[in-house]
This record gives C-alpha cells, sequence and structure tokens, in this order.
C-alpha cells in the first residue's frame, strides 16, 4: 500500500510554512529567546495560526472547528517544529482533544469555540515532577470536584485560561479535570527551560474547585491514555520538524563551506553522516505519519505505532541537531547562530510523553510474551 499526505494535507503544510518564513521567521524566534521574561507567547503568531485554521484543525464542524484528524494536526505540528515556532499550539490542541473525547456536549459547546478561534488558551497539566507518562506518573489528587497536588512540567500554563488535570480519585482511578485561571487555590509557578522557544511551570492546587469531564465517549484511565497518545503523535510530529530542517540547513551549509578548495561536503565522512541522519529522519517521518493514522482509524496496532514513532523521532532529532552543531564548524557553537534554536527544542521535547528508551521499553512489552 502505498502511503501519502493528500494534496489537501500537503497544501496545508505548504500554507502554514509560508505563513511562518513571511510572519515570523528565525529573527522573530530570536526575539522571544532572548526575551526570558517575556510570556513567550506572541499574539501576531497566535492570530495568524488562528486564521490558517490550526487552531481549530480537530475540533469538530459543530463547534466551530475544521472536524479533521490526527494526520492534519500532525501537519502542522511538524510545520511549527521546522520553523522552531514557539507558543502553546500544541497545549491548546490537546486541551481540545480532552474536551472532544471526554467532555459532556455542554462542555464542549462552552469551550471548545473558543479554543478553535484562538480566543481561550489551554493547556494540559498530566504528571508531576519527573512522573512517567502514563497513570503512573500523576500527583494531583481528586476529592469530588476538588484538586490537590503539583503538575509539572506544564507548558505555558500563565498564559493558559483553561488548564486540563489529570487527577486520581481517592480508589486510585485517573480522570480529566478543567481548572479555570483564577481558580481558588490554583497558583502558577513559572520554571527555568533551556529551550527559549517554549515557557513552563508548575501547576499548583490546593483544594481547587475543578469540573471533572464526563459524558464524552472516553472516561476515566482510557480517556488519559487517549490524550497522553495524541500527545506523543504530535510531539513526534514536532520533532521530526525540527530534526528535517537541521539536516536541510546543515547540508545547505556544508555544501557551500570549503576546506582545501573543496565543499566540506564532499569529504566522506561529512557524506556518510549526511546520509545516515537522512535515513533515520526519513523514518522517523514515515513512522510518525502511520502513527497518526493509527490512531485516527483506531487500528488494533495503535501502541505499537505510537511508540515507535516517538522512539524514532526523539532520536531523530537528537542527531540531526547535534550534527548541526558539529557540522557548521565554529559558527555553530556559538549563540550568534541559530543551530542552539534547534537542538535545545529537540533536547527539551524528546523526553516529552515518554523518552525514547520508555517507549522501547513498551515495545518490548507490547510485542514480547
Amino acid at each position: 500500500m502505498f502511503f501519502a499526505l493528500t494534496d489537501d494535507q500537503q497544501a496545508f503544510a505548504t500554507t502554514v510554512r509560508e505563513f511562518l518564513a513571511d510572519r515570523f521567521d528565525l529573527d522573530a524566534v530570536r526575539g522571544v529567546v532572548e526575551d526570558p521574561h517575556g510570556d513567550g507567547h506572541p499574539i501576531s503568531l497566535w492570530k495568524g495560526l488562528a486564521d490558517q485554521g490550526a487552531l481549530a484543525v480537530l475540533v469538530p464542524e459543530e463547534h466551530d472547528g475544521l472536524g479533521l484528524g490526527l494526520l492534519d494536526a500532525q501537519v502542522v505540528a511538524r510545520e511549527l517544529g521546522r520553523g522552531v515556532a514557539p507558543g502553546p499550539w500544541t497545549a491548546t490542541v490537546l486541551a481540545a482533544e480532552a474536551l472532544r473525547l471526554a467532555g459532556s456536549p455542554e462542555q464542549q459547546a462552552a469551550w471548545l469555540p473558543g479554543l478553535a478561534a484562538g480566543e481561550t488558551i489551554g493547556t494540559v497539566a498530566l504528571r508531576g515532577e519527573a512522573g512517567s507518562w502514563d497513570g503512573r506518573g500523576i500527583t494531583v489528587d481528586a476529592s469530588g470536584e476538588r484538586l490537590s497536588g503539583t503538575a509539572s512540567p506544564v507548558d505555558y500554563p500563565a498564559v493558559a485560561g483553561l488548564i486540563v488535570v489529570a487527577a486520581t480519585d481517592p480508589s486510585g482511578s485517573p480522570g480529566l479535570f478543567l481548572v479555570e485561571s483564577g481558580a481558588a487555590g490554583l497558583a502558577i509557578r513559572d520554571q527555568e527551560t533551556y529551550d527559549g522557544t517554549a515557557r513552563v511551570g508548575a501547576v499548583e492546587l490546593a483544594d481547587t474547585p475543578a469540573e471533572p469531564l464526563t459524558g464524552g465517549t472516553l472516561s476515566g484511565a482510557d480517556a488519559v491514555a487517549a490524550l497522553m497518545a495524541r500527545g506523543a503523535v504530535l510531539t513526534a510530529a514536532d520533532l521530526v520538524g525540527v530534526a528535517r530542517e537541521a539536516l536541510t540547513r546543515t547540508v545547505d551549509y556544508d555544501r557551500e563551506r570549503k576546506q582545501f578548495g573543496v565543499p566540506v561536503g564532499s569529504f566522506q565522512a561529512i557524506k556518510h553522516t549526511m546520509a545516515d541522519l537522512h535515513v533515520a529522519v526519513t523514518m522517523a517521518e514515515h513512522a510518525v505519519l502511520f502513527a497518526a493514522h493509527a490512531v485516527d482509524t483506531a487500528d488494533p496496532g495503535v501502541d505499537v505505532a505510537v511508540a515507535v514513532a516517538k522512539a524514532k523521532a526523539a532520536d531523530a532529532a537528537w542527531a540531526a541537531t547535534g550534527a548541526m552543531i558539529q557540522f557548521f564548524g565554529g559558527i555553530g557553537f556559538t549563540w550568534e547562530h541559530e543551530a542552539h534554536f534547534f537542538y535545545k527544542r529537540a533536547r527539551r521535547r524528546a523526553p516529552l510523553f515518554g523518552s525514547a528508551d520508555e517507549h522501547r521499553e513498551r515495545l518490548a512489552a507490547l510485542t514480547m510474551d
């Protein structure tokens, strides 16, 4: 079977890529990176993404969305990774997915149109500090409609109007809850991160009122697992975008940079390394495509597909961005060069929703008796 993006999906990718090139290039990214005390949420970028339909991609049409699938959403994630674009796109899309999967019709009607239009920023708080990316990592307790505990790290909690929190009830059963910004007992503690294209923090809850997500097609542990899978795929897509752009820039540079009168890209050691990286990035790209397709179609092998995609994407991004620094020579190690944008983004995102090692362990558990 030949598996590839449709013409519409490719056009969507081109639209997002051209928008970033025209309206939010690497100079604009640098402005965010070099303003560590800012909120990392450029309004012009956010409005542009909303206008492109990037925030509405997974929201059902009856709630002013595009009603598309994860295969379409990963197209956006890949382009944002390629452009090392800042902002809470992934966090907001996942908050909307939580509502779509687990929320009641009333909850969906109340929140999804605003999330789709970019009027509301969302985020997800799914685990505790250094906790695993599954139900075992949840560190927030639910007592009725009250939450207590700390989730960390969380993307863009300081600008989020809605936080989807994973919490366990007294019996140990996990579930998803909605917490609005400004709720009693809610505190946001900013955290430092070496990735200047993101802002992260801890969400601290002290007997905070919350609304359980109920009445949807999924609930409890199933809803949490489904949200984790979607987060893993979108993060993997971002990583392969980072990896592909880092590799492309490195190849282009080493075709022009000369030593001993010839392009350094003609040296055997560099050619072979670039070829190996191209294979690794290409395999990761296709793994992400299939994982998104598997989620959309509820393929029986979806858990394996997601684990393969996330592991390959993390490895490819780490390798490609590391090579970018090395093969740009002395300039690649400097603050003035953009290589560190790609490397730091890859390094921070690689462990999100499960590191490569965690997903390989999951693959072993899924495929071995």
